[in-house]
C-alpha cells in the first residue's frame, strides 16, 4: 500500500516536472508575444554603445519580428541607465547594453553604487570588444611605447595623460600601464574624448587611450600618432601598430566590451531566446563589417559564457584599483 502511494507521488512529480517544462518552453515559444521589448542605452544618443545598440536592435527585429525600443538613460558614468534595469520588471522585456566601465570597473572605483552588478543582472549575451589606443601628438619625441614608458618614469608625476572621463576603459588602461611599467601617472580628465583630444593636440597633455573610431582619422591625417593597442592581437585597422603586450608588457588587455543584461531573476528560457535572437544578429556580415570598422571584435556565445566573463573583468579591475591605490581624486 506504501509502495502504491509513493510511485503514484512519484509519477505525479514526475508529471509537475514535465508540465512545469512544457509551459516554460512555452513562454520561451511565445516571448514576447507581440510585446515590445526596451534596450536601455546608459549614454546619451549618437555615440559608439548608442550606434551599436540601434543597429543590434534592427537586426533582432529583422530576424524575429520583434519589436526593440532602444532608449537613452545617460547619467552617472552609466549607473543610471543600469539601475533602471536592474529593479525593472524580470520579464526579459526590459534588458540594458551594458558595459566595462558600469558593470566591471565602477563597482570596485565608486565608493557607493545604486546596484549590484554581480547580483542584479542576468547576462544575456557578450556583444563585442573595443580595445583603446595609445595616441601622441605627431611631433612628439616618442616614437615608440618604451619613448614614453622611459620619460614617464624619469619624470614623476610629470608627464600628463588625458582622460575622455573618470573611471572609462581608456582612464583604468593608463593605469594599468603606470602599475607595470612602474611609473606614475598624472591623470586630466575631461568631459568627452572631444575635448580631450583638443587639448592634446594644442599641447596641454602628452597622450591619451582613446578609441580608436575617436582617432583613427587623425592618425591617418597625421595629426596623431598611435603607440600601441590593448587588445591581445593587432586590429586589421591599424595593423602597424603594435599591442602593449608584445610591447614588452605580456599578457596585457584592457578593452571596452559590451553586453546585453536582463534584471536578475528573469527566467532562463526567457534569457535563451533573447541569447538566440541576439546571437543571429551578431553573426550577419553586415554586424560584423560594423563592428570591424571601428575596432570591435565580435563576442556572442552563451549566457554561461557571459557571466563567466563578466565576472573575470569584475575581478580583474577590482584587483588593479585596490593594488594600485586607485581613485577618482
Amino acid at each position: 500500500m506504501s509502495f502504491s502511494i509513493t510511485r503514484r507521488g512519484a509519477l505525479a512529480a514526475v508529471a509537475g516536472v514535465a508540465t512545469g517544462a512544457l509551459h516554460a518552453h512555452a513562454r520561451a515559444a511565445a516571448f514576447p508575444d507581440g510585446r515590445p521589448l526596451r534596450l536601455i542605452v546608459p549614454y546619451t544618443p549618437g555615440g559608439g554603445t548608442d550606434a551599436v545598440a540601434r543597429f543590434i536592435a534592427e537586426k533582432i527585429h529583422a530576424e524575429t519580428g520583434w519589436t526593440v525600443i532602444v532608449e537613452n538613460r545617460p547619467g552617472a558614468g552609466g549607473n543610471i541607465g543600469l539601475d533602471a534595469v536592474a529593479k525593472a520588471r524580470p520579464d526579459g522585456l526590459t534588458l540594458a547594453l551594458g558595459q566595462t566601465a558600469n558593470l566591471a570597473i565602477n563597482p570596485a572605483l565608486l565608493p557607493k553604487m545604486p546596484f549590484d552588478p554581480a547580483k542584479d543582472f542576468a547576462p544575456v549575451v557578450l556583444v563585442a570588444s573595443l580595445p583603446v589606443v595609445m595616441v601622441v601628438r605627431a611631433d612628439s619625441a616618442w616614437k615608440t611605447l618604451a619613448d614614453g614608458v622611459k620619460a614617464m618614469q624619469a619624470q614623476p608625476g610629470a608627464v600628463k595623460q588625458a582622460l575622455a572621463a573618470s573611471g572609462t576603459v581608456g582612464h583604468l588602461a593608463g593605469e594599468l600601464l603606470a602599475y607595470r611599467a612602474k611609473f606614475q601617472v598624472l591623470n586630466v580628465p575631461y568631459k568627452g574624448a572631444a575635448p580631450a583630444l583638443t587639448d592634446l593636440l594644442g599641447g596641454s597633455t602628452d597622450y591619451m587611450f582613446a578609441t580608436p573610431q575617436a582617432v583613427q582619422e587623425m592618425i591617418k591625417g597625421r595629426r596623431l600618432r598611435a603607440l600601441a593597442v590593448t587588445s591581445q592581437a593587432r586590429l586589421p585597422i591599424l595593423p602597424d601598430v603594435p599591442t602593449v603586450a608584445e610591447s614588452g608588457y605580456r599578457g596585457f588587455e584592457a578593452v571596452d566590451w559590451k553586453a546585453i543584461v536582463a534584471p536578475a531573476g528573469t527566467p532562463a528560457a526567457v534569457v535563451r531566446a533573447i541569447n538566440a535572437a541576439a546571437e543571429k544578429a551578431l553573426s550577419k556580415p553586415a554586424t560584423i563589417a560594423l563592428l570591424a570598422s571601428e575596432g570591435s571584435v565580435p563576442l556572442g556565445g552563451t549566457p554561461e559564457r557571459a557571466q563567466q566573463y563578466i565576472r573575470d573583468e569584475q575581478q580583474k579591475w577590482a584587483r588593479l584599483i585596490q593594488d594600485a591605490r586607485i581613485t577618482l581624486e
